[in-house]
């Protein structure tokens, strides 16, 4: 009999990737959102695998899982400078910043 694949396990594959991607292009509160869902799913998974082990193929949802969980802590550091950022006025200054580069970079 051939081992079936686990029910969520595409789905915590995409999500590892997106909320990869997220972490590093929405200042991380994507990627949060994302790595948290693909973190539930997973564990959900691997409760369905150690249930009946006979019956499912574990394939790689420990490497999907640590991929969501790295996610997770990269999104989670932006979220905390982000906020940080805004507490302080850092954000601002840092905008500042970017449209004067930007300004000198249109005028050469």
């Amino acid at each position: 009999m051939e081992k079936q694949k686990l029910p969520n396990q595409t789905a915590i594959i995409i999500l590892g990737l997106t909320s990869f991607v997220g972490c590093c292009c929405t200042n991380g509160v994507l990627g949060v959102i994302l790595a948290y869902i693909g973190l539930h799913l997973a564990k959900k998974d691997e409760k369905l695998y150690a249930e009946n082990p006979e019956v499912y193929d574990i394939g790689s949802l420990s490497t999907w899982k640590t991929v969501n969980l790295i996610s997770l802590i990269i999104s989670a550091l932006f979220v905390v400078w982000l906020i940080y950022a805004l507490a302080t006025g850092g954000f601002n200054e840092s905008m500042e910043q970017y449209q004067k580069i930007i300004e000198q970079l249109q005028n050469q």
